[in-house]
This record gives structure tokens, sequence and C-alpha cells, in this order.
């Protein structure tokens, strides 16, 4: 337990956030740290082919040691955290036999981890957690992924008995920011399927995902006097709110659950003049998808005949549901089911609400279901990860690998 604390530990008190406003990648300087150590790491434990690329994405192999022919499989997760929340200076602190209450994260800011807000801290009573010291994320997403990944090839080369086909494991930049897979290479890869370990809690198999699009709206208004502007003024900001009201009130993030889609306007900025409205699309079945786009379109035309053209729609899709790539392979789903079961795990089988690398990666032509990596609360101050979950994900992995080679030999 203590060997994969500290190798967490040593990876997300190093600042690895992501910017959106950057166009180089990574994104920010500070991810090549990490990446870098990941590469000395990775050669330390014994990896072969180990590699960093000029955009910062880290790759590795761990050789077959079977002498029948078994398909390569991959391990990937991210080494960015979220832009949302503070990322700088992450002090985690690790609390044993937890006791199933309350966690003052910071005693003078009154910052409390509590069960009767978090109701899913009830389940790991008497475990291990990693927590926050309530003044910034943990960076669990996604480093408990990338501990767990680097822990159980570790492990299989230290024992060689458990039998396996060739692996890669890759380790990306940005996904934070929507860009994790823009630069993946797949065909260095060179996979036949992989695995993203940058699910929630314990048990988590995804393979189905939104759709997903972003959205701009520009409004140009017309600023006049107010003690003079009856007839003449034009305020963008009101034709925002406008905007806003006409779209279905139930149908936000806070009001769906499940498949159930939805818009997200998460930025405003203006004056009279100019207003720039911000936001999301999301919906898990793309005819729905699209008719979100169109609806947007629509109230933008209605609005544009109604004030004189001063409204300006931006739209462009990010990413879409990789369901329609998993199904064909669906064995793979399959196998990582079978693999949870073996290390004891009962599989939780549901639809990310958000988006993964390996959406992106699925369509191109690297199909990627993701699985847990144990934590809870991404993105926030109260972020924590059970350190059992993070060793189960570990198991989970060398079972994806001992059963691809097994079922391959026909055992």
């Amino acid at each position: 337990m203590q060997k994969i604390i500290d190798r967490f530990i040593s990876y997300v008190t190093i600042d690895t956030q992501s910017d959106p406003k950057s166009t180089s990648t990574p994104s920010t300087a500070k991810q090549w740290i990490l990446a870098n150590r990941l590469v000395e790491e990775l050669r330390d434990i014994g990896m072969q082919d180990v590699s960093v690329d000029e955009n910062g994405y880290v790759m590795a192999t761990l050789p077959s040691n079977t002498d029948h022919e078994v398909p390569v499989i991959g391990f990937i997760a991210h080494m960015d955290t979220s832009p949302d929340f503070n990322g700088t200076n992450v002090r985690p602190r690790v609390i044993e036999k937890y006791d199933g209450k309350d966690i003052v994260l910071n005693e003078e800011e009154n910052i409390v981890l509590s069960p009767r807000y978090f109701e899913d801290l009830v389940q790991y009573k008497g475990q291990t957690l990693i927590v926050t010291d309530g003044t910034s994320l943990l960076g669990a997403d996604d480093k408990a992924g990338i501990a767990e990944i680097v822990t159980a090839m570790e492990y299989l080369i230290g024992h060689p008995e458990i039998k396996h086909g060739k692996i890669r494991v890759g380790f990306t930049p940005d996904e934070e920011i929507g860009r994790g897979a823009g630069k993946f290479n797949v065909e260095k890869f060179g996979a036949e399927w992989a695995y993203t370990m940058d699910g929630s809690q314990i048990g988590e198999l995804e393979y189905e995902n939104f759709n997903a699009a972003g959205v701009t709206i520009r409004i140009k208004g017309k600023s006049v006097h107010p003690g003079y502007a009856k007839g003449k003024m034009v305020n963008s900001m009101l034709i925002a709110n406008k905007f806003a009201n006409m779209l279905p009130p139930k149908e936000i993030p806070q009001r769906t659950e499940g498949t159930e889609g939805f818009f997200h306007f998460h930025s405003i900025k203006g004056d009279v003049e100019n207003t720039v409205l911000e936001g999301i699309v999301r919906d898990h079945d793309f005819d729905k998808f699209e008719a979100r786009k169109e609806l947007l379109q629509k109230i933008a035309n209605e609005l544009n005949f109604r004030y004189g053209n001063v409204i300006t729609l931006e739209m462009e899709d990010q990413y879409y549901n990789m369901r329609e790539k998993i199904e064909p392979v669906f064995h793979i789903v399959e196998i990582a089911e079978q693999a949870m079961k073996a290390a004891g795990v009962p599989p939780i089988i549901k639809p990310i609400r958000g988006g993964t690398d390996g959406s992106q990666l699925s369509y191109m032509g690297l199909p990627c279901p993701n699985i847990f990596a144990g934590g809870h609360n991404f993105h926030g101050k109260y972020e924590y990860v059970p350190v059992q979950s993070m060793q189960k994900a570990t198991e989970v992995i060398v079972q994806i690998a001992r059963l691809t080679a097994e079922q391959q030999a026909g055992l």
C-alpha cells in the first residue's frame, strides 16, 4: 500500500494544470516536469521503448512474455489537472482507518469534507483516504490513473509467472481542456485497443459518453445616453439573458442525470454594446444532440429577426459518443468486466456524463473504454481518493493483461 501512496503523492505535488488559453502543446510548460519524471521512472522499473515526443506525450512498452500471439493492448492516463480550481502547492494528507465522520480539511477556513453532503464517503469507512488541505484540488484526476498503470507494470515485471502479451502505456497532456488525444500518435502507440484509467469510483466501467459541442454567442448592442434611449438603445446583455431564457429550463446540468442531455452556459462577459455568452451542448443520443444545436440556431435566427442581426452564433463539435466505435469490438468491455470480477470488484457499467481521451481515441482508430481510477469530487478542494480503490484498479490492469493472453491461448 505504501508504495502506491508514495508514488501518487510524488505526482500530485507537481503542478500540472493545463491552460485553455494557451496554443502550445503541452499548454503549460510545467507539464513537462511530470512527463520527464515519468520517462525516468518507467525506465527505472524496466519498461522498454520509453519515449516522450515534442508535444509531451509519454509512451512505453512492456514486452510480451508469452510464446503465442496476443493482441497488443494499452493503458492510458492524463498528466494534467483541471484549470477549474487551484492546482498549485497541493498538500495531500493521508487519513488511515477513516472513521466515517466529518474530515476537517482546513480548520482556519472551516472547510469540511462531510459524509452528510458527500454520501459516497460512507462506503470507505475503515479505509485509507488521501484528501486535500482545502486550498487546492488533489489531482487524483488523473494522477491516480498514472500511479495505477505504473504500479501494475512494475508488478507484472516482478511477476513473470503472469503471462501477458505486449502492453503499451501512454500518458497525455491537456486532457482537461479537451486536447488530450489531439496529437496522440495512434500508429506509433500500436495497440489494437486500450483502456483509459480515468473513471471515478471503484467499479466504474464506461464505454459511452456525451456527444459534445462548444458554443459561443456574440451579441452586438447600441449604447445611447439612457436619458434619451427610447427606441434607440439595444442592450446586448438583456438579449443574452433573453437567449438563455428561451432554452428549455429543465435541460441544464443541475436538473439532468443518466443519459439526459443539457445546455450549459458557463461564462458571460459584456456591457451594453457587446456581450459574449459561452457554453456547451451535451447529449448521448446523436439525433438529440443535433436537435439541440438546431434549437440554438433557431433562437439566434428569431432574435436576429427581432433585433436586426445582432447575434453571431459559433458552434464547434468537440467529441462524440464512443459507443458507436466500441460496440463492434465489445469483447474489450467484456474482458474488463471479467477482470473486475476476478479482482473482487463488482462492475458498475454506466454512461459517462462527460468526455474522456478515450472518446476521441476511439474515433481515431483506437477503441478505448474507460475504467475507474478511484477518485471522487474531481476539480475541487473536496477531491479525495481511497487508497484501496487505487490498489484494486492496479489489480484490474493486471487481470486484463492476464485474461487477454489466456483468452487468446484458448485457456
